[in-house]
């Protein structure tokens, strides 16, 4: 089991999702004495007899203003059994952007629903962006169930009607998990409550410290996006060449055989450089600086790969896009595309589908991509990218596409289809 556990909310707006992380935050005693002052204090401004929990997590003062979430706030705390972060994000639909962007690296996702609402507009979207990124696990936290009276058939209806949903998103029943609360007087998050004697299964807490989580998948092929090249040029080190950044993904030992791309120049990983020394192998996540057997001519933007298993180089592939900007997307626009460390002009040369998250289809040929839309697009690059499918690799196969005029990011983009709905969505790379 890891023993950490990377985890998302989302939901509706009002759904309760900052007063649950609170109440985690709360009730696990991961709070700062200062911090719980803070919030009495607000709280006590406000006319409220008991804290409003949610002040935890909503840190900006424009969000405490508003009593809403808007940026991605991210947590983190520990149990005796296991660490989190989480990422705490927005339920507006005009700020799905951010949820994209606390979803990207989750292993788990926590869906808000307001138990007298139910199964609402904003949970299928949801529900479908974090399937679109590959988050391998969901739990539906039935919040406010004081609201129904602790209501068992409501409670079912609900969990019915969500599964039905994840699982034609490609969520087996093993990966969804419907759990009934109350984050307000904290009903199933830590504690177990005697007013749901009818639900057998976990609490919120003991649930997120047992599950099963895939560990970072080292097994993907070596990947190292070049950020920087060292060349010190010092009576110290006359000669010295080194390649900076951070692996992306897969492990590398000196002694391995290289490709550089897009060139294809091909050495040997003669060791491994850190301000601490020298490592005998380095892993996903890790940033060091490769030094090379052969002088190449490598620069920032270049990827090194494991000769071995290189991705793809391509100037056009298929690509699922998150769309995050006012400004409607249309084909042939001219976009700046940047993948790892590399930033290149491109086309969208093709709008091929559009993903409609209500009703689980796909629209052929749509005239437009708008706000919080998901599609399927066909991108020329300017120049060639090496690039993995998103589902192989999330590091390598994301991108994002921004404006050329203004450098403001339009959307988030996932080379290839991960979404479940394929028969008109997978043009492939």
């Amino acid at each position: 089991m890891s023993d950490l556990l990377r985890l998302a909310t989302a939901g509706s707006v009002d759904d309760g999702k900052s007063t649950l992380v609170g109440r985690l935050l709360y009730d696990t005693k991961s709070v700062l004495a200062d911090q719980l002052d803070a919030v009495h204090r607000a709280s006590a401004d406000r006319g409220l007899s008991t804290p409003d929990l949610s002040l935890l997590v909503d840190g900006l003062r424009s969000e405490r203003e508003q009593g809403i979430t808007i940026d991605v706030a991210y947590r983190y705390f520990a149990t005796p059994k296991r660490s989190f972060v989480l990422a705490d994000t927005p339920g507006h639909v005009q700020y799905t952007r951010n949820t994209v962007t606390g979803a990207s690296t989750a292993q788990l996702g926590i869906l808000l629903v307001d138990a007298r609402n139910g199964v609402v507009e904003q949970t299928r979207r949801h529900a479908a962006v974090l399937a679109l990124l590959g988050v391998p696990r969901l739990v539906l936290a039935v919040n406010k169930i004081d609201l129904v009276g602790y209501d068992e058939s409501s409670f079912k209806r609900t969990a019915k009607e969500f599964a039905a949903h994840a699982g034609a998103l490609g969520y087996a029943d093993s990966e969804v998990l419907t759990i009934p609360v109350s984050a307000l007087v904290g009903d199933n998050v830590v504690e177990r409550s005697g007013n749901t004697s009818w639900y057998t299964g976990p609490t919120l807490l003991e649930y997120l410290e047992t599950v099963p989580v895939e560990p970072d998948p080292h097994h993907v092929p070596f990947r190292f996006p070049v950020q920087y090249v060292i060349r010190p040029r010092t009576p110290e080190y006359p000669d010295y060449r080194g390649y900076a950044g951070q692996v992306a993904a897969g492990t590398i030992t000196p002694g391995e055989e290289i490709v550089v791309l897009p060139s294809g120049s091909r050495s040997i990983v003669e060791r491994i450089d850190t301000p601490d020394g020298e490592l005998a192998e380095a892993t996903a996540g890790q940033s060091v600086t490769l030094v090379l057997s052969h002088d190449l001519d490598i620069s920032r933007g270049d990827l090194i790969s494991v000769a071995s298993a290189p991705p793809v180089v391509a100037d056009e592939f298929g690509a699922t896009l998150c769309w995050l900007a006012d400004k409607a997307l249309r084909p042939n626009a001219r976009v700046l595309v940047k993948h790892g460390t590399k930033t290149t002009q491109a086309f969208v040369t093709e709008l091929i589908s559009r993903f409609d998250e209500q009703k689980l289809s796909s629209v052929e040929l749509p005239e437009s991509l708008q706000l919080n839309e998901i599609g399927q697009v066909r991108i020329r690059t300017a120049e060639p990218l090496p690039v993995d499918d998103y589902t192989a690799s999330r590091r390598t196969g994301a991108f994002l596409v921004i404006d050329a005029s203004d450098g403001t990011t339009l959307a988030a983009g996932l080379v290839g289809a991960p979404l479940p709905v394929r028969d008109a969505f997978n043009p492939g790379p």
